[in-house]
Order: structure tokens, then C-alpha cells, then sequence
């Protein structure tokens, strides 16, 4: 069962993860524009939006965090979860 949960699920989850923020990655590159979730706790729901030429900074960090958050689901999808032996 540890097996099942660890490496099969991990990685499936890792994969959908991986192709969502590459989407993610490819629409505010071409579109000048990201969504990202609105932070406010009483709010869940909501989407901002952050064009490239309105907050160039804010635009880009938001990018960098996609395509970080893209390497590391790629990188969980080829080694798969690891966990140590106790």
C-alpha cells in the first residue's frame, strides 16, 4: 500500500500539476497576462489579474513561482516520492 501511495499516486498527481502550470506558463506568456487566486481569506474564489504591462515586477515573479513550482513537479514525476526508511 506504501508503494501504491508513494510512487504511483505521487507521480500522477506530479503530472497533472506539471501540465496545469505549464498552461499556466504558456497562456501569460502569450497573452501578457496572469490569474492567480486572490489571498484574501474571505474571499477564496476570486482570480486576479496581472497584466505584463501594467506590473511588469509583480507579472514576472508570478511567472518565475509557475515555472518553479513546474520543475518541481516535473523533477517528482521522473524520481517519483521519496521517503526514507525508518
Amino acid at each position: 500500500m506504501q508503494f501504491f501511495l508513494c510512487e504511483i499516486v505521487a507521480r500522477l498527481v506530479a503530472i497533472y500539476l506539471c501540465a496545469d502550470c505549464c498552461r499556466l506558463v504558456r497562456n501569460g506568456l502569450f497573452e501578457r497576462k496572469i490569474e492567480y487566486i486572490n489571498s484574501d481569506l474571505l474571499d477564496w474564489w476570486s482570480h486576479d489579474v496581472i497584466h505584463r504591462d501594467t506590473a511588469p515586477v509583480r507579472y514576472w515573479m508570478l511567472i518565475g513561482a509557475e515555472i518553479t513550482s513546474l520543475a518541481a513537479c516535473l523533477f517528482v514525476a521522473i524520481f517519483g516520492w521519496w521517503q526514507p526508511n525508518n
